[in-house]
């Protein structure tokens, strides 16, 4: 499970016992502050919200099909799914697609 800092939005966090920590800027905090919900973070560590544009960051293979979504790609409106293995639902070209967060950057 990934930690994010919530003072310096660290990746790094990590369980220290009853609280969490972070290497990068020393501040600890309880999980409760997480409110239970785990974040969804792009591929540089950015914490995503509903409705972020992203940019996607290599070439995707649509499964399925022999089509592949480019590079810098632009999807505007993502819509986050934390339950999911693609934890991205949005819209690409008109058509309903779901996405990992590894492999795209918030703009």
């Amino acid at each position: 499970m990934e930690y994010i800092c919530p003072e310096c939005s660290s990746t790094y966090g990590y369980h220290d016992g009853n609280s969490l920590a972070c290497p990068e800027c020393g501040h600890t905090w309880h999980e409760e502050e997480n409110n239970g919900v785990d974040q969804i973070v792009d591929a540089n560590g950015v914490v995503l919200t509903d409705g972020d544009t992203v940019l996607l960051i290599k070439d995707l293979k649509i499964k399925g099909s022999s089509q592949v979504i480019k590079q810098g790609t632009k999807v505007k409106g993502i819509r986050l799914q934390p339950d999911s293995d693609h934890n991205i639902a949005c819209k690409i070209e008109g058509s309903a697609m779901n996405l990992k967060s590894e492999f795209v950057k918030k703009v």
